[in-house]
This record gives C-alpha cells, structure tokens and sequence, in this order.
C-alpha cells in the first residue's frame, strides 16, 4: 500500500476513530484493568457482546448521517417536537460535563505519575492545549488527525504491554465462552453500559455528515466500523494484560494508574511508563471527544447549529472543558454527587435516544435506500432491550437499594 492511500484510509477512519477514542476513556480503562486483575480471562466474551450491539447502532448512526444535510436532533425535532430535542441536547450536555472531570484527572494522573509531578499541573495544561485546538482553523480535521495519533499511541502501548505479559491462549479463547464469574455482574454491567455507548453511535451522524464528501458517502459506514472494531480490539487486550499480570498475583485495582504500578515490578518503568502512556491517549482523546459531543449537541438543541466551524458550538465545547477542568482542580476527584446525577440522567436518556435512533433509521421516508435492513432491525430491537434493562439495574442500584 502507497504511502498516499495509507493516509487517505486513515483519514476515511475518521469518524469511527473518534467515536472509538471518545468511548474508551479512563473509566473504561479502569473498568477493563479489573475485570482482567479479578476475573482473569474469563468475562472477554462480554466485550464481543458489547461491540456487536455498538456496531449495529453506530452503523445505523452512520446510516442516518448519510441520508440527510439534516442533523439527528433536528430529525428529532421535526418527528416529536422542539422539547424533546433539548431534553437530548441539554442531557448530553450535563452527562458530558459531569465526566469530563474524570477525564481532566485521568490525564492529569498519566502524566504527574511518569514524571513525578503535581497532578494539577497537567489538569491545567492539557485542558488549555484542548482550548487551544478549537482555535485551528478546521477543527474537526485537527480533531480527526489527534484522535487517530491518540487511538495509536493507545494501541501501541497496550499491544506492547500485551508482548511483554505473555498470556496464556487457551485462556483467552474460554474467555469467549459466555460465564459470569460470582461478584461480577455490577463489572459487566458498567462495562456493557460505557461500551454499548448510544451517545456515541449518536453523535457518529454529526461526524459522518461533517465529514462525507460526494462519492465517497457508502464508505463512511464500513470505515465507522472499523473504528468501532478498534475499540474492541483495546478493549479486549487490556483484559488480557490485567488478567496475565496481576490475576495469578491476587492483585485488585481500583484505577487504570494502579495497573501501571503493578506492571512496575514485573517489567520495570519503561512497561509502567508505557501503560502510563496508553492511560493518557485515552484520557486526552475523552476529554476533547467528550467535550466535543457535549458542545455541539448542545449547540444543535438550542439553534446554534452543530457545524465544528460554529463559533457558538465551540464556545460550547471550550465551556465542557472549562467545567471539567474546574471540577477536577476544586474537589481533586469526580465528587460522587455528580457521579450519581449524571448515572440519573443518563438512565432516562439512553433508552430515550436509542429508541429515537431506531424510529428513525426504521422511516423509509428519511432513510431511503439506507432504511434499517431487516437484521438491523431485529438486533436493533434486542438493543433496545438491552438498554432498556441496562437503565432499570441502574436506577435499583442507585435508587431502590
């Protein structure tokens, strides 16, 4: 493959890329590191899950991008009217900026960890280096090209670490055969929840439509797939590692960071630093991709549009990172309070979106040619299932118990 075609295939990636790179963030990272360090092998098969059903909503996402100049939200808005509309947008938003404290600290962690720095320091730099990028020109070129470099260095440096751990292959392929070990389930159900994301596959229409161009428009669906795959791919090798590494020591995480730590005395500071280095590209890709989806939903709810180039939407955006960063620096960590009110808000909204999603993708008069085929329509429908009883445990967990 020519050098030229390599960067044109990395740049059709875009759209999936970023939508990989905005889910798999320190939470997922944390996520991941313990149900590999407790569980050992054994729950991979939940990530197949998982993908499967954000494949066939990030296709329809895709699907739906391509078969309108008119954004999802507006769609919404023309189908069940103005407030349901900024009861997405305005919800996305608040989630958004609830996490995006997380995110703050997460790569504030990475960084203070490696060079044995206040954590503060980085909150404050990477945050203004993720201002300064709405400042470019073509944001969402400089966005693109950021996020690819990210999901890399994420990609190198758990594929190293993976080298280094040597697993064991027959345990990685039980690990596809379906089991939930005893005390797992509320793991497997936070990871199906963060995995499965339908903000994501949501926001995959802005993408796709802000970046499609004319003749090119049926590869965006395959290419957001591929992006998609790629989350898998991470998300599976992290398992692995956590489960090589630290299961046969008895060794428990609480944080992707406690994961480099343990790696230390097996394969010294530079596997430590390497891991560090994945925590950062997943970090630094969330808090941009997540500030990003907040602003510019936000921005469509309330009229401003959702064009990248919109002053308005990146005004909004840089207010999502002002918001996370000022959490993070006040409290030093994501207070629980605003945990629990963003789970609550997400517990309404994401059975709410997804069944948006699938109306939509399902009216032949919207889609066209690309209305939901008849497998998309059977496993949407489980989805909605799924997300539906994702909600439920959640509210039990947070309200009931």
């Amino acid at each position: 493959m020519t050098e030229n075609k390599l960067l044109k295939l990395l740049k059709g990636l875009g759209p999936g890329i970023i939508t990989a790179a905005l889910v798999f963030g320190p939470s997922k990272m944390t996520i991941t590191s313990r149900l590999g360090a407790e569980y050992g092998y054994s729950t991979l098969w939940v990530v197949a899950v998982a993908i499967f059903f954000m494949l066939i909503f990030t296709n329809m996402g895709a699907r739906i991008g391509l078969s309108s100049s008119v954004s999802l939200l507006s769609q919404i808005r023309n189908k069940w009217g103005e407030t349901a509309g900024v009861i997405i947008g305005l919800g996305v938003f608040l989630v958004a900026t609830s996490f995006q404290a997380g995110n703050s600290i997460g790569v504030g962690i990475a960084v203070a960890e490696a060079s044995g720095t206040p954590t503060w320091i980085w909150v404050l730099v990477f945050n203004l280096l993720g201002v300064s990028l709405l400042f470019f020109g073509s944001f969402y070129k400089t966005l693109e090209k950021l996020m690819i470099a990210l999901v890399g260095l994420m990609l190198f440096s758990f594929l190293t670490t993976l080298f280094l751990s040597k697993p064991s292959l027959s345990g990685i392929a039980g690990g596809f055969v379906p089991n939930i070990p005893i005390g797992s389930t509320g793991l497997l159900i936070a990871f199906m929840a963060s995995c499965f994301s339908i903000v994501g596959a949501f926001y995959q229409s802005y993408l796709v439509q802000e970046s499609k161009k004319p003749g090119v428009e049926e590869q965006a669906k395959n290419r957001s797939a591929t992006g998609i795959l790629i989350l898998g791919v991470m998300s599976v090798v992290v398992i692995i590692c956590a489960a090589a590494v630290l299961n046969p020591q008895g060794i428990k995480v609480n944080s992707a960071s406690e994961m480099s730590k343990a790696l230390e005395p097996l394969f010294g500071s530079y596997a430590a630093h390497l891991f560090l280095a994945g925590l950062f590209g997943a970090s630094f890709s969330s808090l941009v991709g997540n500030a990003t989806v907040g602003g510019s939903l936000l921005g469509d709810a309330l009229g401003f549009g959702n064009r990248l180039s919109s002053k308005a939407v990146r005004a909004l955006i840089a207010l999502v990172m002002a918001c996370g960063a000022s959490i993070s620096l006040i409290f030093g960590k994501l207070p629980l309070e605003l945990i629990i009110f963003a789970q609550s808000v997400t517990i309404f909204l994401v059975p709410f979106i997804g069944f948006a999603m699938y109306v939509i993708a399902n009216d032949r008069s919207i889609m066209g040619l690309r209305v939901n085929s008849p497998f998309a329509k059977i496993f949407g429908a489980i989805g909605l299932i799924l997300l539906t009883g994702l909600a439920v445990w959640n509210f039990n967990e947070l309200f009931i118990k």
